[in-house]
């Protein structure tokens, strides 16, 4: 499974040690065996929850680097993980969010991602059953990076394909544009490329032009950017 990555990610178990999750999901059999997949990766499962309160609560409590949250959870079983995980972004922008999801909702990705990708993960459930790539992909939104499903990626990409190609983009933009599509923020790519963070804006304003993203009230231009570039570099 192919899913975006951040550089400074480690590889190989020792990724996995010393990490702390709290889960959220009402079934309690799925959730029992979300833990245990991960606790014989090696992850320290600090908490579990059956709703988006109980989610809250126990980050709260916890303080976990992660929190793996089911979009459908009571009381409403609509939307309701979801609401939680972003109440939990806005408490706590420090805790990676991946957000898994039985079926795909756009609409939930955009809002989960919002300005940034930085920390967030939005997987569909059967891809739990692939432990190496759900393993990685719990590790890398817990160290800072993001995870999106091949799936998500695809159907974004095949319903609001941006015109123009990374070919128009010089070898800065691009540069910058593989650190926006691994989740960093202005600052962040800053920071990793030793400029300021005015110089950041100018650069991601030039690619949104290159590649014809204007504001749109129903695109995001930056989720838009980083899913063109994944999308490039499997070719």
């Amino acid at each position: 499974m192919d899913m975006t990555a951040t550089r400074e990610a480690p590889r190989g178990d020792e990724q996995h040690d010393h990490v702390r999750v709290v889960i959220a999901d009402d079934s309690v059999l799925l959730r029992e065996g979300i833990a245990r997949l991960l606790e014989t990766a090696g992850f320290d499962v600090v908490g579990q929850a059956g709703d988006g309160e109980d989610l809250l609560r126990k980050v709260g409590a916890h303080k976990p680097d992660v929190a793996v949250v089911d979009v459908r959870m009571p009381p409403g079983h609509d939307d309701d993980g979801l609401r939680a995980a972003l109440e939990l972004r806005r408490r706590r922008p420090e805790t990676g969010v991946l957000v898994l999801s039985q079926y795909y909702e756009e609409e939930y990705a955009l809002d989960l991602i919002g300005d940034s990708a930085e920390g967030v993960g939005y997987l569909l459930k059967e891809r739990v059953g692939d432990v190496e790539a759900f393993t990685d992909a719990v590790a890398r939104v817990a160290a800072g990076g993001s995870a999106l499903d091949p799936e998500v990626v695809g159907r974004m990409l095949g319903r609001r394909r941006p015109e123009g190609t990374l070919d128009r983009l010089s070898a800065r933009d691009r540069e910058v544009l593989a650190y926006l599509a691994e989740g960093k923020s202005n600052r962040g790519i800053a920071e990793a490329l030793v400029i300021s963070n005015a110089a950041v804006e100018k650069r991601i304003t030039s690619i949104f032009t290159a590649l014809g993203l204007e504001p749109e009230p129903t695109a995001h231009r930056r989720v838009l950017a980083a899913l063109t570039y994944i999308n490039d570099s499997r070719r």
